[in-house]
C-alpha cells in the first residue's frame, strides 16, 4: 500500500491539547491557537523594529476580521496599514473605516476603478498598477467619484541570471527603472491620480523554504538562488527608487512609501534601504508550506479538525471533509496535513477527499467514530473561503468564536 509522505510532528502535547479541547464538539470545525498567533506576530515584527521599517499586514493571508484587527492592536503601532487582494474587498475595509488601504493587485476592469473610487470617497485606498490600462480605468473613475485616486506601480523582482531565463513569478511587465519611470509619466499626466509608493515583492525569496519538506533535494538549490539573486533585488528596488526622484515624480517622502517582502523574507528585506515598508501575513497563521524557513521560528496557528466518521479497517480512521487543497502548481505538498494522533499520514492514492479523507494512523493510536482528527492546511488564508468562523484556542481551551469573510457574508470576487 503506497502512503503519503509521513507527517513529523514535535508538539505532541499541545496537538493532544488540541485534541482534548475538541471533544464532544460539532465538526469540521477551524480553530487558531492565539498564543502562537501572537508569537508569530512578534517575531516577524521584530525586524521592521530593529531597522526602523514600517508594516502592511497582507489581508488575503488571514480573511478574518477580529484576526486582522488584533494583529493591527498587537503591533505596537508598526502596522500602518492592510494589504487588500480585490477592490471589493478593499471596500468593505473602507467602509469598516480602515485609513491606509493598498490593493495589492491590479484592475481587471473599469467596475474595479469604480470601487476603488468609492473606497476613496470614505478613506485613503491606494491601486497597484503595471500598464496604462489601468491608468485609464482608474482616471476615469477617479473624475466620476469626484475624489483622488493613489496610485502606486508594481516592479517585477523575478530573477533573470542569463538572458531571458526567468526565476520566481510572473508578476508585473515593468522590469526596470526606465518601465517604473515611464508609467510613472504617464499617471503624472492624470489630475485625479498621484504616484504614491512602490512595490517590489521579491516571491523567490519570501516564498521558498530553505529545508522543504518534500522534494528535499531541491532545497540546496533554492538557497543558492534566494542567496545569489538577493544583490540584483536590492539594486533593482533601488535604481527604481533613485530614478523616479531623479524624475521629480516623487511626493515628500512622509507621502511616500517603498513596499518589499513577506513573511518569509522579513530579515533580509528589513536591511533593504529602500524599503520603507515590509508586508507580512502567511506567517502570523502559517501554512504548513510555510515551514522550513531557516532563523524564522514560528509556530504552527491555524489547525482545523474532522470527525472519525468510519474505521475501514485497522489502522485506518476514514474523516468527513477535509478536501481543502490549496492553490498553486499541483502537488502534494498542496494537500493539508494531519499532525493529530501524531505520526498519522494521508494515503498516497486518495489524498484528501471532498467529502471523505482517509487518514492511516500510527501503530497503537485508538480512533472511534466521533473521535477529532487534527489537521493543518497547506496555505494560511484560504481556509476562510470554506468555514464561517474561526475558534480561538488558548491556555488549553477553546474559547471565543470570530467570523470570516465568508461568516460575514464578505464576497472578496463577485
Amino acid at each position: 500500500m503506497h502512503r503519503g509522505p509521513k507527517v513529523v510532528e514535535t508538539r505532541d502535547n499541545l496537538q493532544a491539547a488540541y485534541a482534548a479541547a475538541l471533544r464532544g464538539r460539532a465538526l469540521p470545525l477551524a480553530f487558531v491557537d492565539v498564543d502562537a498567533f501572537d508569537h508569530n506576530l512578534a517575531r516577524l515584527l521584530l525586524p521592521a523594529s530593529l531597522h526602523n521599517k514600517k508594516v502592511r499586514l497582507a489581508t488575503k493571508s488571514l480573511r478574518c476580521p477580529a484576526l486582522i484587527e488584533r494583529a493591527v492592536q498587537h503591533s505596537a503601532g508598526l502596522i500602518h496599514g492592510l494589504m487588500t487582494f480585490t477592490a471589493r474587498e478593499t471596500l468593505h475595509w473602507a467602509e469598516r473605516g480602515v485609513q491606509d488601504l493598498l490593493l495589492g493587485y491590479p484592475l481587471g476592469g473599469p467596475h474595479d476603478a469604480q470601487l476603488l473610487a468609492q473606497a476613496n470617497q470614505l478613506t485613503h485606498a491606494a491601486a497597484m498598477i503595471d500598464a496604462a490600462q489601468h491608468v485609464a480605468w482608474l482616471a476615469a473613475a477617479a473624475r466620476a467619484a469626484h475624489v483622488k485616486i493613489p496610485v502606486w506601480l508594481d516592479l517585477d523582482m523575478g530573477w533573470r541570471p542569463i538572458g531571458r531565463t526567468h526565476i520566481g513569478v510572473r508578476r508585473s511587465p515593468l522590469r526596470t527603472a526606465d518601465d517604473v519611470v515611464a508609467l510613472a509619466r504617464r499617471v503624472a499626466e492624470e489630475p485625479s491620480l498621484q504616484l504614491r509608493g512602490l512595490m517590489g515583492y521579491e516571491a523567490h525569496v519570501a516564498g521558498l523554504p530553505d529545508d522543504g519538506r518534500l522534494a528535499a533535494w531541491q532545497n540546496p538549490f533554492k538557497r543558492w538562488i534566494k542567496a545569489r539573486s538577493w544583490p540584483d533585488i536590492v539594486a533593482r528596488r533601488g535604481q527604481a527608487v533613485a530614478a523616479l526622484r531623479a524624475g521629480g515624480l516623487l511626493p515628500p517622502d512622509a507621502d511616500w512609501s517603498c513596499n518589499g517582502g513577506g513573511s518569509g523574507s522579513v530579515d533580509r528585506t528589513a536591511q533593504d534601504p529602500s524599503v520603507t515598508e515590509i508586508t507580512i501575513g502567511s506567517g502570523i497563521l502559517v501554512g504548513h508550506l510555510f515551514d522550513g524557513y531557516r532563523g524564522l521560528d514560528l509556530q504552527p496557528s491555524l489547525h482545523f479538525a474532522l470527525a472519525v466518521t468510519r474505521t475501514p479497517s485497522p489502522g485506518i480512521a476514514t474523516c468527513g471533509g477535509g478536501g481543502w487543497i490549496a492553490s498553486g502548481s499541483s502537488g502534494s505538498d498542496r494537500l493539508p496535513m494531519p499532525v493529530w494522533p501524531v505520526g498519522s499520514q494521508l494515503l498516497g492514492i486518495e489524498g484528501a477527499g471532498e467529502v471523505q479523507t482517509p487518514v492511516v494512523l500510527p501503530a497503537g493510536a485508538p480512533a472511534q467514530i466521533g473521535d477529532p482528527v487534527v489537521f493543518r492546511p497547506a496555505k494560511s488564508g484560504e481556509l476562510a473561503e470554506i468555514f464561517s468562523e474561526y475558534v480561538l484556542f488558548s491556555e488549553g481551551a477553546l474559547g471565543a468564536h470570530v467570523a470570516t469573510y465568508r461568516g460575514l457574508g464578505w464576497s472578496a470576487w463577485a
